[in-house]
C-alpha cells in the first residue's frame, strides 16, 4: 500500500497536500520514526510530540528562506523527513550518517548546528536582527521548549528581543503543561480575537492616537495600555513575556493540525515586533510506552518495538549507575553528602538518591551554572555537595568553576558524566574538553577512574577529600561490574599512580577507559618481541611525576594515551612537567585532534580516529623502526 509519507520528497510536496490528509501524514510520520529509532536508538519521546507542529511550521512558512531554528535539536526527526531526506532517515546517527540534531552542512533547511539547550532565542534574535539591518524580509522562528526556556540564556535573550522589537516568532512548546492548562473555551475565543489582523491593526493604530491626543499624558496613556493587558492577563497565561515586550498567544493545542495552521497563519501576518505562541503538546505522542515513561524514552537505545523495552546487549551495569549508587551508599553514613544535578536525574543515575534522600537531593533544570555556583555555597556551609553533570553541558558553567569555586577553594565535589567521545550523539555532545579546561584551574584536582571498583573508590575518596575542589571524569557506557559493590573501599593514594602491567622497551601512560586499550596494545607488541609496561595515572592533576619520570627512564621510549582532545590534554601536561631531557623520548600522544568529531559506535570513532589498539601499535612501530 502506498503511503501519503511516500509522497513527500521535499517540502514543495507538502504543500501541494489536501489539509485532510495532514492527520494521517502525522500518524505515518511517527510510525516511521518509531521503526527507525527502535533500532538505531535516540530521542524519540520529543521527536514524536512535534509531529504536527513540524507539519505545519513547513506548510505555513517559506522554508528554507524563512528560518526555523530549533533549540536543542533532538526534537528534528520529523523536521529531517519532512526536507528531502526521508530515505537517509534509517542512517540517523549512524557513522556518516545523519546526524541526530541539526547539521548546517547536511541540508540548507537546517539553520544552525545545535545540541544544546536555549540558544534558539539568542540566535533567532541575532537572525531578524541581521535580516532587518539588510533590509530583507523573511520570518525568523524559534522552537523552544518549557524546560529550555527556563534557563539563563534564554532569559538573557529575552530581554534584548523584548526591548529591541525586530520582528519574529517563538513557538514555546510546552510539553509538560508547566506553565498553564488553560485551553477553555474562553481562551479559544479570546485567540481569535487578539489573533486577527483587524483587531491588531486596530490596537495599534489606537494607541498611537491615544498618545498624540491632545491633553492625553503618559500616565493616562499608560494607564489604559495596562487596562488592557490586566484584563487579557486574566484570560491567557502570557503576561509575563507581555511584560518582557513579547506579544503572547496561545495556548493552542499542539496536536490538533487545523488549530495550528490557523494559529502560525495569524501571527504570520502580525509583521512587527515579537511574538509568542504558546503550544501544548505531549512528549511521546501516539506511542503509548514513550507516553507513559518519556523520560526514559527521551535519549533510548535500540529497543523493542512492541513492548518499549530496551534491547541490552550485557549484564554489564554503568558507570552512571555505579555513580549514582555508589552515592546513596556513603551517605548512607555521612548526612553531609548531597546530590545535584541539572535536569539530568535518570542520566547520571541518581534517581535512587533521591528516592532514598529526596531532602538531600537537588534537581536545578537545565542551569549548570547556577548547579555550580549553588554547590559551592553548600559546601560553604559544611556539607559535601557532589554535582552530576555531563562533560559536555559542564562547558556551560567554566566561568562559575573559576570565579565561584576555584578562587575560593570551595570543596565542591565534581562528577563529570559522559567524558571522552559520547558516540551516536556527536559533535555536540563528545566531552572531550573538561581535561583541558580543569586542569588549568587553580586548586582543582582531576581523577579518572579505569574501572568501576576505581570510580567507588575514588567517590568515596572524594567524600574524605576536604582541600579542595575534586573532579571525577569517566566515560559513558558500561563497566566490567555485572553487579553493583557495596561494602568497604580500597584507598586512593593521592596523586598516586600505579603501573598496572611491567616491560623494559616502552612505557605506556594512560587514563580511564583506555587502560583497556593500552593493555591489547601491549599485548599486540608483545607478539613483535616488544616489551611494554603500562601505567594508570589515577590522577590528571596533580600528576605522580616521580613515577612518570622514573618508568621513562627505564624504557627507550613513552606514548599517552586519552579520550579527550590532545591539545591540552593529560599528555601535553605530561611533557610540560617532566624534566627536559626525558622528552625526547616521546614517541607521540593518543587522542583526538583538534577539530569537530563525527558520530558514530565508539569503536569505529577509534578506528577512524586512530585511537584502538591495532592503529596505535602500527603507530608504534613505525616510529621505533630504524
Amino acid at each position: 500500500m502506498i503511503m501519503i509519507l511516500d509522497k513527500i520528497n521535499s517540502i514543495d510536496d507538502l504543500k501541494k497536500m489536501q489539509l485532510d490528509d495532514f492527520p494521517e501524514l502525522a500518524k505515518e510520520i511517527r510510525e516511521y520514526i518509531i521503526d527507525v529509532i527502535s533500532k538505531n536508538g535516540g530521542h524519540l519521546a520529543s521527536s514524536l510530540g512535534v509531529v504536527e507542529l513540524t507539519i505545519a511550521l513547513h506548510y505555513v512558512f517559506n522554508t528554507p528562506q524563512d528560518k526555523i531554528i530549533w533549540d536543542v535539536g533532538h526534537q528534528t526527526y520529523a523536521h529531517k523527513i519532512l526536507t528531502g531526506r526521508r530515505n537517509r532517515f534509517p542512517t540517523i546517527r549512524k557513522f556518516k550518517g545523519l546526524s541526530g540534531f541539526p547539521k548546517r552542512s547536511e541540508s540548507p533547511f537546517d539553520t544552525y548546528n545545535v545540541g544544546h539547550s536555549s540558544t534558539s532565542l539568542s540566535l533567532a534574535h541575532g537572525e531578524a536582527v541581521g535580516r532587518d539591518i539588510k533590509n530583507e524580509n523573511h520570518k525568523v522562528i524559534a522552537v523552544i521548549g518549557d524546560g529550555s526556556i527556563v534557563n539563563g540564556m534564554a532569559f538573557e535573550a529575552l530581554n534584548q528581543i523584548g526591548h529591541r522589537k525586530n520582528d519574529m516568532i517563538i513557538i514555546l512548546n510546552d510539553n509538560e503543561h508547566s506553565i498553564c492548562k488553560n485551553v477553555g473555551a474562553m481562551a479559544k475565543y479570546f485567540n481569535r480575537i487578539i489573533t486577527h489582523s483587524f483587531y491588531n491593526k486596530v490596537r495599534r493604530k489606537s494607541m498611537e492616537a491615544l498618545k498624540n491626543f491632545p491633553g492625553m499624558g503618559d500616565s493616562t496613556y499608560n494607564f489604559i495600555d495596562r487596562f488592557f493587558e490586566s484584563f487579557k492577563s486574566m484570560i491567557i497565561p502570557g503576561q509575563l513575556f507581555e511584560d518582557l515586550g513579547v506579544r503572547y498567544f496561545g495556548p493552542v493545542d499542539g496536536h490538533d493540525i487545523y488549530s495550528l495552521i490557523n494559529m502560525l497563519t495569524s501571527v504570520k501576518n502580525i509583521n512587527f515586533g515579537p511574538k509568542l505562541i504558546h503550544v501544548l503538546t505531549k512528549k511521546g505522542m501516539g506511542y503509548r510506552p514513550a507516553e507513559m515513561d518519556p523520560a526514559r524514552f527521551h535519549g533510548i537505545g535500540p529497543f523493542d518495538k512492541k513492548t518499549g523495552v530496551c534491547i541490552k546487549k550485557d549484564d554489564l551495569i554503568s558507570y552512571s549507575e555505579i555513580a549514582g549508587k555508589t552515592l546513596a551508599e556513603i551517605a548512607e553514613k555521612d548526612d553531609k553528602v548531597i546530590a545535584l544535578t541539572a535536569a539530568m536525574k535518570i542520566g547520571t543515575g541518581l534517581f535512587e538518591f533521591e528516592n532514598r534522600f529526596p531532602e538531600r537531593f537537588f534537581d536545578v533544570g537545565i542551569a549548570e551554572q547556577h548547579a555550580v555556583t549553588f554547590a559551592g555555597a553548600l559546601a560553604s556551609t559544611g556539607l559535601k555537595p557532589f554535582v552530576s553533570i555531563y562533560s559536555t553541558f559542564l562547558q556551560r558553567a567554566v566561568d562559575q568553576l573559576i570565579h565561584d569555586i576555584a578562587l575560593m577553594n570551595l570543596q565542591i565535589k565534581l562528577l563529570i558524566d559522559r567524558s571522552g567521545i559520547v558516540g551516536d550523539d556527536g559533535e555536540t555532545h563528545h566531552g572531550i574538553f573538561d581535561i583541558s579546561i580543569i586542569k588549568n584551574i587553580p586548586n582543582f584536582i582531576i581523577l579518572a577512574p579505569s574501572t568501576g571498583d576505581e570510580l567507588r573508590d575514588m567517590l568515596y575518596f572524594a567524600s574524605q577529600y576536604n582541600e579542595g575542589p575534586v573532579a571525577i571524569r569517566y566515560p559513558r557506557g558500561r563497566s566490567e561490574l555485572k553487579k553493583q559493590k557495596k561494602g568497604a573501599f580500597h584507598e586512593i593514594r593521592f596523586g598516586k599512580a600505579k603501573t598496572v602491567a611491567r616491560g623494559n622497551d616502552l612505557v605506556i601512560f594512560a587514563i580511564g577507559d583506555m587502560i583497556e586499550i593500552a593493555l591489547e596494545v601491549r599485548k599486540i607488541l608483545k607478539k613483535k618481541s616488544i616489551s611494554v609496561s603500562v601505567v594508570n595515572l589515577m590522577f590528571i592533576k596533580p600528576l605522580d611525576i616521580k613515577l612518570i619520570e622514573n618508568a621513562v627512564k627505564r624504557t627507550e621510549g613513552f606514548l599517552t594515551m586519552e579520550n579527550g582532545i590532545i591539545s591540552g590534554g593529560v599528555g601535553e601536561y605530561i611533557v610540560s612537567n617532566i624534566k627536559p631531557h626525558l622528552k625526547s623520548k616521546l614517541l607521540f600522544n593518543v587522542g583526538f585532534p583538534d577539530e569537530s568529531i563525527k558520530h558514530g559506535s565508539t569503536g569505529q570513532l577509534f578506528r577512524y580516529y586512530s585511537l584502538d589498539a591495532g592503529s596505535v601499535s602500527e603507530r608504534i612501530l613505525k616510529a621505533i623502526e630504524p
